[in-house]
């Protein structure tokens, strides 16, 4: 089977390639608004359909939530696992865009052609990259080149309820040798990326109590113990003027950076400066002992996402108020144990407590990190067809975000996740306008096409 045939029909079919992502765009497929509930069995149906289209035996699956599209190709070889999610975000502030969101257009841009509309991105235009190299190998070749697994979800943006359930029910017929995840994107806009760390996420939200009602300042002031001062003072003992976190035994199971992918990454020529000023700062602000790709992908976080208590609204009451509140995230890393960090960071703040005061604590979410192993001959081979189509050496890279559904292939399915994506920094996932470059869609199916050859 040669692989120049599949690249050439791939070039030549781009316009009829480009129209059914369209089409798929134009469902509002928005998963975590029960109003849209029945656009995402129109999304399901309308993968389903495509699928078979192109011979695939897929099928929708029900959920409790929005149904899985499951598809399976017999074939000799590697047995590969390919998923996306075909669920989308809500749209609001609906005034900020500059069209309807689901009525996507191909639009012209300094810097090149862009295909806007909610999902574009993230992530039917990235799912759709892998479709339509299979759809292009198998108008060449009759079959595609190895046995295939489809697996897409309509739950992703709105927490994944039904995912582990649905595949501790369906390991089976889901495990594979690799599995495929389209939902990341160029190093930089510009460097193919194979993502091989995932960090972990931990929240916590904490609410500290004194008085048992909201107080007058100039009756109570000063004797009687103020949650909010007790508060402030617990976040900012959480690090240390080195920016380490001083939560106990939060860098146990932290491990450091191989020398190969240190190099690698310093290879990347990173420019933090601009990182920094894109937002409006200057100075990196963690670890002072580590470079700022370091701290990125590859070194655990502790945040404050949110305070607040007494009176916040216009003008000006002085009140002494009877709670405080906070949300506090952990990024973790290698083998951090979210739970024992969780235990500890509770002991810590109940320890600083003095007296009068209580607390008490609401967990949101505890995942560990994902690392995954470049040893596997797969890897270097994916890495090379990437370089190969975008004529720039790819690189192994991490995230300093978490996509779960990584870490769900290795504990419930024993398989090695590869996270390959084409999106770029300024796709504006998650915000209005959202848009996906024509460039990363067509180039995005070429990798894919080279990578099935490549692992084949």
């Amino acid at each position: 089977m040669t692989l120049d045939a599949v690249l050439s029909r791939i070039d030549t079919d781009l316009p009829q390639a480009t129209d059914r992502l369209m089409e798929l765009l134009r469902i509002p497929s928005i998963s975590t608004d029960p109003a849209f509930k029945d656009h995402c069995q129109t999304a399901a149906d309308w993968l389903v359909a495509d699928l078979q289209s192109i011979g695939i035996d897929a099928e929708k699956r029900a959920t409790p939530g929005h149904p899985m599209v499951i598809g399976h190709v017999e074939g000799d070889g590697p047995h590969l696992l390919f998923y996306g999610h075909y669920d989308v975000q809500p749209v609001d502030p609906l005034e900020l865009w500059d069209r309807d969101p689901f009525d996507p257009q191909l639009e012209d841009t300094p810097a090149g052609q862009v295909i806007r509309g909610r999902g574009s991105s993230d992530d039917k235009g990235q799912l759709m990259t892998f479709v339509e190299a299979c759809r292009a190998w198998k108008a060449e070749h009759g079959t595609l080149p190895c046995r295939i697994t489809f697996f897409f979800e309509g739950e992703e943006e709105s927490g994944s309820p039904s995912l582990v359930p649905f595949m501790q029910e369906n390991a089976d017929e889901l495990k594979s040798d690799l599995a495929l995840i389209c939902d990341t994107g160029l190093f930089e806009s510009r460097v193919p990326a194979i993502v091989t760390m995932l960090r972990g996420l931990l929240g916590e939200e904490l609410t500290v109590t004194a008085p048992d009602k909201d107080l007058h300042s100039g009756m109570y002031g000063g004797v009687a113990m103020n949650p909010i001062r007790v508060l402030t003072r617990i976040l900012a003992s959480l690090h240390d003027d080195q920016g380490r976190v001083t939560v106990p035994g939060f860098y146990d199971g932290v491990t450091e950076l191989p020398d190969a992918i240190r190099s690698q990454w310093q290879g990347l020529s990173f420019d933090h400066a601009t990182f920094l000023g894109d937002v409006g700062l200057s100075e990196p602000a963690g670890e002072q002992d580590r470079t700022p790709i370091e701290m990125i992908w590859s070194r655990p976080t502790c945040d404050v996402n949110g305070i607040w208590g007494g009176y916040t609204g216009d003008g000006f009451k002085t009140v002494l108020p009877s709670e405080a509140h906070a949300k506090v995230s952990f990024r973790l890393v290698g083998d951090q144990d979210p739970h024992k960090i969780r235990e500890s960071f509770r002991k810590m703040v109940q320890d600083a407590l003095p007296a009068d005061c209580t607390v008490t604590f609401k967990g949101h979410g505890a995942g560990q990190a994902s690392t995954t192993e470049t040893s596997d001959p797969a890897f270097e081979a994916a890495r090379v067809a990437l370089s190969d189509e975008w004529n720039i050496p790819a690189a192994y890279v991490g995230c300093g975000g978490s996509i779960p559904i990584a870490g769900h292939f290795q504990d419930i399915l024993g398989t090695t996740p590869m996270l390959v994506g084409f999106g770029r920094d300024d796709d504006q996932i998650h915000s209005p306008n959202e848009k996906y470059d024509l460039e990363s869609f067509h180039k995005g199916i070429r990798s894919w096409a080279r990578i099935l050859a490549a692992l084949s």
